[in-house]
């Protein structure tokens, strides 16, 4: 018996799922020796590059296939968040120094949404040099991989939006011939 694939917005709520489950269970604490530290380092550097070569593939996706469905975009911008955020807490659980107001998973998810929105409360902020080291690959991704990645969802929920409403308006009946 073959089993039918899900349909593609089941597909990518069950990834946004999954991506929020791990980020609240993501351990964070440094335990053990430096070589865990380091491989840790080394894991969280391949997620955000599988993570930034998804998102580009996904817009060259868009960009050559119109109708694509657009649920790979939303799931990159918010695995893009929840890994930054993720990032966030790990620094300042494990160098308290690093920042000031961030203390716990939902206050660094609330950091990472106003770096990406640019909206900067001043609530929470970078003291250290590591934090603000990491704060800034962050805000290049975010400007580079995730506003254009929204962006390009926006404008094709336009253009999508757009074409629907062409093909529902019936023409004009020309009455003067």
């Amino acid at each position: 018996m073959r089993l039918r694939r899900l349909p593609p917005t089941a597909r990518h709520l069950i990834a946004c799922c999954a991506l929020g489950f791990a980020y609240a269970a993501a351990p964070v604490r440094e335990e053990g020796e430096v070589a865990l530290l380091v491989a840790r380092w080394v894991i969280t550097a391949a997620m955000l590059l599988t993570l930034a070569l998804a998102i580009r593939w996904e817009a060259l996706r868009q960009l050559r296939e119109p109708d694509a469905p657009l649920g790979g975009l939303v799931v990159g911008i918010i695995a893009g968040v929840l890994v930054f955020a993720l990032i966030d807490y790990s620094i300042a659980t494990n160098r308290p120094d690093e920042f000031t107001g961030l203390e716990t998973r939902v206050d660094a998810l609330y950091f990472a949404l106003t770096v990406l929105l640019t909206v900067g409360f001043g609530d929470i902020t970078a003291q250290g040099q590591v934090a603000r080291a990491v704060l800034s690959v962050q805000m290049v991704f975010n400007v580079v991989g995730l506003a254009g990645s929204a962006s390009l969802l926006a404008r094709r929920l336009a253009d999508r939006a757009s074409r629907s409403d062409h093909r529902r308006t019936p023409a004009p009946n020309d009455e003067s011939q």
